[in-house]
């Protein structure tokens, strides 16, 4: 842990995992360099992520059955105890020593950071054709409806306060989470900033994620955000 951190404004790392054994122990061994505490959320995996997480000295929350990045995140944000949380996945796509850099961002106004991919670098083969074209597309839906300005609001790299997720409802379960959290907070009036950082290839294996599928959860995730934040008490509203 960086000498420097404040005990007092303690960060937590979260990392949701699922059958991330090759790369989980080095992601865990970065993040320790920049946090209080790393809260891994082994979801359902079938390899020796909880092992080779426990054995990094992270404190490791073990789902029976895979369950979804939306809702392993949301167990991590739960379990993790820091009054600052960083998001990064555990594919080693994330550098984690560009933690730091999301840190510096969060002044006293900002409620959340977000580690664009667009702003910064996406190395050869850290992204698909079909997945860059989708994410513009998404997220110039997201921008009109929100009347928002954010380049990346799929990104999983991301620093939060924990102060500002009080109140906010968060119903993701899958790939549909990093818009569910960024929405929640927008829709209740919080600054959420972006940073450059850089997004490397997979290492291994291949990515959950469903472009045809999940690009459809994730658009009906941001048209029931947009069209609650309007629905009337009384008619499915929340007062």
């Amino acid at each position: 842990m960086d000498p420097s951190l404040n005990p007092a404004k303690s960060v937590s790392v979260v990392i949701p995992a699922h059958n991330e054994a090759p790369t989980i122990a080095a992601v865990v061994a970065a993040c320790h360099e920049h946090a209080n505490e790393v809260v891994v959320v082994d979801d359902g995996s079938r390899d020796d992520t909880t092992a080779l997480a426990q054995g990094s000295d992270a404190r490791v929350i073990r789902l029976p059955q895979n369950r979804g990045k939306g809702y392993a995140l949301r167990v991590g944000i739960d379990t993790a105890v820091g009054d600052t949380l960083v998001f990064i996945d555990a594919d080693g796509q994330d550098d984690p020593r560009e933690i730091p850099d999301l840190l510096a961002a969060l002044t006293p106004a900002v409620d959340m950071v977000i580690g664009s991919r667009f702003l910064g670098t996406f190395e050869p083969g850290a992204i698909t054709r079909l997945n860059w074209l989708g994410s513009h597309a998404l997220t110039t839906v997201l921008n009109l409806l929100f009347r928002a300005g954010i380049t990346d609001p799929f990104a999983g790299f991301r620093v939060v306060r924990r102060r500002a997720l009080v109140g906010c409802e968060l119903r993701a379960e899958r790939y549909d989470i990093e818009v569910d959290l960024l929405l929640a907070l927008l829709t209740a009036g919080r600054r959420v900033v972006e940073v450059p950082v850089r997004r490397m290839p997979r290492s291994h294996g291949q990515s959950g994620l469903d472009s045809a599928i999940d690009g459809v959860r994730i658009l009906w995730r941001i048209l029931d955000r947009r069209f609650d934040a309007v629905r009337p008490v009384g008619l499915g509203g929340r007062p």
